[in-house]
């Protein structure tokens, strides 16, 4: 999993560090740092964060779900 988050866009509101606090965190009040590539034991709140984005700043990526149907044989 891949996280990417529109820094241009994310406002502070800090929902996503609430919900995903070791994918996100605050560094002071406005500056918002992630983890690009969290664990996939936080895949349930990774997702829940970037649901509850007011703005919609963060995306997330599923590679291997990509490399799959890459690998997937052709009927």
């Amino acid at each position: 999993m891949r996280v990417v988050v529109d820094l241009s866009r994310c406002e502070g509101y800090a929902q996503c560090a609430f919900l995903a606090p070791e994918a996100f965190r605050m560094h002071g009040e406005e500056a918002l740092m992630y983890d690009p590539n969290p664990d996939d034991a936080q895949r349930s709140l990774v997702l829940r964060a970037a649901a509850a984005c007011p703005v919609q700043a963060i995306l997330v990526d599923w590679l291997e779900g990509r490399n799959a149907l890459a690998k997937a044989p052709a009927p």
